[in-house]
C-alpha cells in the first residue's frame, strides 16, 4: 500500500512538472516582428517599393528641364565620293575631312499641350584636308517648340495615372508586410502545435507508465483483470509512437519557422501561447471604409478606370489627323574662324507643319476605336466584379473573426473542463473506482480539447491578421498601419 501511495505522488508531481514549465521564450508578436524586419520576403518587398519609387521618379523627371550636350568630335572621313558632272558623266572624287560639331541644349516638356519648347546653341567645324580649309557654322541661340497637333498626349494622361501607379505600389509594400506577419503567424502555431503535441505525448508517456506500475501491483494482488493490463501496454506503446512524431514535427517545424523568419542560430524555439489581451470589436462598415481608404486594390480600382479611357484616347488620336508644327527662331552664321561666326549674326527661322491622314483603310481606324471602347466597357464590368469581391471578402471576414472570436472562449472552458475532468478520472482510477476504458476516454478528451484549444487560438490570430491585412488598419490601437 505504501508502493501505491509512492507511486501515486510520484506521478502527481511528474504531471505537474510537465505542465508547470516556463511557457516559451519567443512569442507571437516577437515573431511577427522579426519576419517583418529580416525575412527574405520582407527583403523582397522592400526591394519592389524602391524599384517602384525609382520608376515614379523617372516619370517625374519627364516634367523637368533637360540639359543636353550632343556632340560629334571627331568625325573624320577618308573616300571616294561620287560627283555628277556638268555633261552628266560621274567622277569619284577622293575626299579627305573632318565634320565635327558639338551643341547645347535646354528642353522641357509641355505636358498639358505634349509639346517640347527648347533653346539651343551649336558651333560645326569643317576641315577640308585635301584643300586646307576650314570653315566655321554655328547657331549661336535658337529657341523652338515641336508641337504634335490632333495626337494623343502621353504625358498628360501619364500625369493621372502614374501617382495613383505610385500610391498602389506604396500600399502594396504595406499589404506585402500584412501578408508576411499572416504566414509568420501560421507558422508559429505549426511550430506551437507541434510542441504542444510533443508536450502531451511526453506527459501522456509518463503518466501511461506511471499508471501502468500501479496496474500492475493491482493486477499481483487480483484487483484488476490481465485485459487492463494490455490496454495499459497497448496505451503504452501508442505514446511512445506519438511522442517520436511530435518530436520529427518540432524539428520540421522549427526549421520552417526559422527559415521564413530568417533566425539564423540553433537555439531550441521555445513559444508562448499568445492568448489575446483584447479582443477588438470589429464592424464590417468600420473594416469596409478603411479598406477602400487603405488598399492597393480600391486605388487599382480608379487606375484601371483612367488606363481604359487612356487607352480609348489613344485609339481616337490615332485613328484621325495627325500633324506636327515644329517652329524655331534665333540667330547663325558662318566663317573661316570662330570669331567670324559671332560676327553680324543672320536671323533664323523655321516653321513646318507636316501631317497625315488617312484617307482608305478599310475600316482598321474605326477597328481599332471600337476595340478600345469595347476594352474600355469590359473594364467597366470587371471593376463592378471585382468591387463586389472586395466588399464581400470584408464582410466574410468580419463575421468569420467576431465567430472566431466567441469559440476562442467556448474552447478554453472545454480545455479547462477537460483538464478537470482527466484528474477527478486519474484519482478515482488510482482509488481503483473507475475502469480503464472510463480513464481512457477522460485521456483523449484531455488530449482533444488542449488540441482544439491551441486550433482556436491558431484560427484567432490567423483571422486577425487576415482582418489587418485586408483593411491595413490596426483594430486593437485604431489607428491606420504605416509602412
Amino acid at each position: 500500500m505504501k508502493t501505491i501511495l509512492f507511486q501515486i505522488l510520484l506521478f502527481a508531481a511528474a504531471t505537474t512538472f510537465c505542465y508547470g514549465q516556463p511557457a516559451g521564450r519567443l512569442t507571437l508578436q516577437e515573431t511577427v516582428d522579426m519576419a517583418r524586419a529580416q525575412s527574405i520576403a520582407a527583403r523582397q518587398a522592400a526591394t519592389t517599393k524602391e524599384t517602384r519609387y525609382w520608376e515614379y521618379r523617372t516619370f517625374q523627371s519627364n516634367f523637368k528641364p533637360q540639359l543636353l550636350l550632343d556632340s560629334r568630335l571627331p568625325a573624320f572621313t577618308r573616300s571616294f565620293n561620287e560627283v555628277v558632272q556638268p555633261d552628266g558623266t560621274i567622277l569619284f572624287q577622293p575626299v579627305r575631312y573632318n565634320n565635327s560639331s558639338v551643341g547645347l541644349s535646354l528642353e522641357q516638356n509641355i505636358a498639358h499641350t505634349g509639346g517640347t519648347i527648347y533653346a539651343t546653341t551649336q558651333m560645326q567645324r569643317f576641315d577640308d584636308f585635301s584643300r586646307n580649309n576650314t570653315l566655321y557654322n554655328g547657331t549661336l541661340f535658337a529657341v523652338g517648340l515641336e508641337q504634335p497637333l490632333f495626337r494623343f498626349n502621353e504625358l498628360k494622361w501619364g500625369r493621372k495615372i502614374e501617382p495613383l501607379k505610385y500610391q498602389e505600389s506604396r500600399q502594396e509594400y504595406i499589404e506585402s508586410l500584412e501578408e508576411i506577419a499572416f504566414r509568420a503567424s501560421n507558422l508559429y502555431f505549426d511550430l506551437l502545435l507541434a510542441q504542444v503535441n510533443l508536450s502531451i505525448a511526453t506527459t501522456n508517456q509518463q503518466n501511461t507508465g506511471d499508471i501502468l506500475r500501479i496496474a500492475q501491483e493491482k493486477f499481483d494482488l487480483g484487483k484488476i483483470s490481465r485485459n487492463e493490463i494490455l490496454q495499459l501496454r497497448l496505451e503504452q506503446l501508442k505514446s511512445e509512437k506519438a511522442a517520436a512524431t511530435a518530436r520529427r514535427d518540432v524539428e520540421i517545424c522549427t526549421l520552417n519557422l526559422k527559415a521564413y523568419i530568417g533566425l539564423q542560430n540553433g537555439d531550441k524555439l521555445e513559444l508562448e501561447e499568445p492568448r489575446p489581451q483584447s479582443k477588438p470589436d470589429v464592424s464590417a462598415e468600420k473594416a469596409l471604409a478603411e479598406s477602400y481608404a487603405n488598399r492597393a486594390d480600391a486605388i487599382a480600382f480608379s487606375r484601371r478606370l483612367l488606363e481604359a479611357k487612356r487607352d480609348v484616347a489613344r485609339a481616337k488620336a490615332e485613328t484621325g489627323l495627325n500633324a506636327a508644327l515644329t517652329a524655331n527662331v534665333g540667330f547663325s552664321n558662318r566663317g573661316q574662324t570662330i570669331g567670324e561666326v559671332y560676327e553680324q549674326p543672320q536671323n533664323q527661322q523655321l516653321v513646318s507643319v507636316a501631317f497625315t491622314m488617312p484617307i482608305l483603310d478599310w475600316g482598321r481606324t474605326q477597328s481599332r476605336r471600337k476595340t478600345a471602347e469595347a476594352n474600355q466597357q469590359l473594364t467597366r464590368y470587371a471593376i463592378e466584379q471585382d468591387q463586389q469581391n472586395f466588399k464581400q471578402q470584408i464582410y466574410t471576414q468580419v463575421t468569420l473573426f467576431q465567430m472566431l472570436k466567441d469559440q476562442l472562449a467556448l474552447t478554453a472552458q472545454a480545455d479547462s473542463i477537460a483538464a478537470e475532468k482527466y484528474q477527478i478520472a486519474k484519482d478515482r482510477y488510482v482509488l481503483g473506482d473507475l475502469s480503464i476504458t472510463d480513464l481512457s476516454i477522460a485521456f483523449a478528451e484531455k488530449d482533444q480539447a488542449r488540441r482544439d484549444f491551441i486550433t482556436a487560438l491558431r484560427d484567432y490570430w490567423a483571422a486577425y491578421y487576415q482582418l489587418r491585412w485586408l483593411t491595413l488598419y490596426d483594430f486593437e490601437k485604431q489607428r491606420k498601419i504605416q509602412e
